[in-house]
């Protein structure tokens, strides 16, 4: 198994003492609100005590996002996190499936960046000497933005009953339904949304698992939602649905109209849920028919699941999954790219709006991204 992981990484520019000046690389945190398209500067403090930031403020080794909690609850406007090993800058992430750990990381607000453990030691020994460090924070390069219109895409997935991750995917489709078709009406975007999947072994295409979690022999799978394969819904269930709003959206697109995809996922998270034993076809027929759209063209765009065969839309998204360029392999949801440069940070309206308008060349900029106020 391999793939290819991207670190997305901002300019860091020590600005004194003048020994140890000049331009260091950092990686993004996976968590708060990166500042893309503008900048920060300020002193850096290294505390006398609770040192890795384990503890509030007013010597475990805890997670990289409880670290930047506490930092921020004392006062911080960012956080650099020294690595404690000599490594390549890795992407600081969120703890998994943690519903306690969630609450904080919903709320931290302010960036922050991983550096290099020597890096980092060289920042302790100047502040320990008396040294005033004082920083630069760049995230202006962050995002390409070479022209006047923004291309981006979401990895999603249609599941509503997979944990935390799924809870956070969930609540941003409808803070962010509102921002998302205002600039795709304009035209000032162009969405795509992406969907991951799987494929069974080949020896194990006719397996009880693999025909619980796939369709078409095995080529497209998802994992079994409750994670129990005899109650509830199947992997293949997802699947299936995950293709329906692909095709949802390409009839969508061909009838210039590309934003219902935005309206027909928040109604059918609405409407169909799993916990309901809504989740299903003729729930999702209900949707297609409030929104207009074509339930036929959906259909054939759909294919047949039960087909040894591929499936043309299926077979493109699990090509889209590898990476090219600057862009690593898609191996985890919810994944957001935007001009081709993997998102880092909190996945909430406002931030990820940031982002998105810094990568409009200078000027070209929409209304909306230089309102600063709410978007309905």
């Amino acid at each position: 198994c391999y793939a290819r992981f991207v670190v997305e990484k901002n300019s860091l520019r020590l600005t004194s003492p003048e020994k140890i000046k000049g331009t260091y690389d950092s990686a993004i945190g996976n968590f708060g609100i990166p500042q893309y398209g503008g900048s920060m500067a300020g002193a850096v403090v290294y505390p006398k005590e609770n040192q890795k930031g384990c503890k509030s403020f007013d010597d475990f080794d805890c997670f990289f996002a409880l670290k930047v909690w506490n930092v921020q609850q004392a006062g911080a406007s960012a956080v650099l996190v020294a690595d404690d090993i000599q490594e390549a800058l890795i992407t600081m992430d969120t703890p998994e499936e943690d519903r306690l750990a969630a609450k904080y990381i919903e709320n931290i607000t302010i960036p922050s960046a991983l550096i290099e453990k020597n890096f980092g030691e060289t920042l302790k020994k100047a502040i320990s000497g008396g040294d005033m460090v004082n920083v630069n924070l760049d995230w202006r390069e962050s995002v390409p933005h070479p022209d006047d219109r923004v291309e981006y895409e979401l990895w999603t997935n249609s599941n509503d009953e997979c944990g935390v991750k799924c809870d956070m995917l969930m609540e941003f489709l409808k803070d962010f339904k509102g921002a998302a078709q205002i600039l795709e009406k304009g035209g000032y975007t162009q969405f795509t949304p992406h969907y991951i999947t799987w494929y069974c072994p080949q020896a194990f295409s006719l397996s009880r698992q693999c025909k619980s979690q796939c369709i078409n022999y095995g080529r497209y799978c998802a994992p079994d939602p409750e994670q129990d394969f005899s109650s509830g819904y199947e992997g293949k269930d997802v699947v299936i649905e995950n293709l329906r709003q692909l095709c949802v959206f390409k009839v969508a697109n061909e009838t210039n109209k590309p934003w219902l995809w935005w309206d027909y996922v928040t109604d059918f998270q609405i409407r169909c849920p799993m916990k309901e034993k809504k989740y299903n076809k003729e729930c999702a027929d209900v949707v297609i028919r409030a929104l207009g759209l074509d339930g036929k063209k959906i259909e054939k765009c759909m294919g047949d699941p039960n087909a040894d065969e591929d499936n043309p839309v299926l077979k493109e998204e699990q090509e889209a999954q590898v990476g090219k360029g600057s862009r690593g392999d898609v191996t985890i949801l919810p994944t957001l790219v935007v001009n081709d440069r993997q998102y880092r940070g909190k996945l909430a309206k406002g931030a990820v709006l940031k982002a998105i308008c810094a990568g409009f060349e200078e000027t070209t900029e929409p209304a909306v991204c230089l309102s600063g106020g709410p978007i309905v």
